[in-house]
Order: structure tokens, then sequence, then C-alpha cells
């Protein structure tokens, strides 16, 4: 058996008000853990089965902690950095855009809350999918992902890969 991710946490200076940013944007339940020092962002649901049923594999989370005392830690005071990283590539989270819901209410909800549109309107022929892009206020990088399906007609004004 190989290890096994089970979910990936990113930096901010507020994790309470991230909490919050996450899941009015996705919809997503904010399970603070405890609150303003670590969120963990639920999205609920199962991964689907190729016949869109529900598998037992439940969705990954997302978690956001404070940069300032990164938790855990086996000293109660942290380490350094205590900062956010501003410059330079962060990892970069991908979000599937469910059928019922679309890329343009998630960035203009985004943008709302103080997040910034990165770029739109991106077809990525060798995963065939839409791709759209948008930081957080805290600067980490989330990429929507829209299934393109079978011979799909992407529009004219979409760059291409």
């Amino acid at each position: 058996m190989t290890n096994t991710l089970i979910f990936v946490d990113f930096a901010t200076d507020d994790p309470a008000k991230a909490g919050e940013f996450y899941a009015e944007v996705f919809g997503w339940e904010n399970d603070a853990r405890p609150h303003g020092i670590y969120h963990r962002m639920v999205p609920g649901g199962f991964f689907q089965n190729k016949d869109g049923t529900d598998s037992q594999i439940g969705n990954l989370h997302l978690g956001v902690f404070d940069a300032n005392n990164a938790r855990p830690h086996p000293s109660p005071e942290g380490v350094e950095p205590r900062t956010l990283s501003a410059e330079g590539r962060k990892a970069r989270i991908w979000v599937l855009v469910s059928d019922d819901d679309s890329h343009e209410r998630i960035l203009e909800t985004a943008e709302k809350l103080g997040g910034k549109v990165l770029w739109r309107d991106h077809y990525w022929a060798e995963f065939n999918g839409y791709n759209h892009a948008f930081a957080d206020p805290w600067g980490n990088e989330i990429i929507l992902w829209g299934k393109a399906g079978e011979n799909p007609e992407i529009p004219a004004s979409y760059t291409r890969e």
C-alpha cells in the first residue's frame, strides 16, 4: 500500500478570515480546530465513480494555518519564519467546479472578498479541461477546473495549449 495524501494546507495571517473566505467562495464547511489557529475546509461529499455514483473515498480537505505560529509543532511558541511568503511560486490548489456552480460565480465572489483574478478562459487539451485562476487575499493561487467533456467545443475567446 502506498502512502496516502490526506489533505494540504497553506499559510495565512488570519485563519478565521480565510475560513470564512473559502466557505463563501466554494460553499465548504469551515471547521475551526481551534478557531483562529487552524481551520480545516471540508468540501464534503465523495470522489465519484465513473458512472457518477459516490465512491467510498471522501474528498480531500484543505487546511489554513496561522503563519505566525504554525501548528502542530513541538514548541508552543512555534518557529521562524512567521510571515507569509510573498515572492516566487508557491503551491497551487486545484478545485473542480461542480456542475451546479460556475467559474464566473466563484471568481466574482473571490474578487468581492479581496481575491484577485489572475487569468481566465483557458483550455488545457492534455487533460481536457477549462481553467481559470485567482489568488486569495493571502497570495495563494487557486486554479479552477471545469470538465470539457467528450468532443468539447472550445469557445473562440479561450486560449489553448
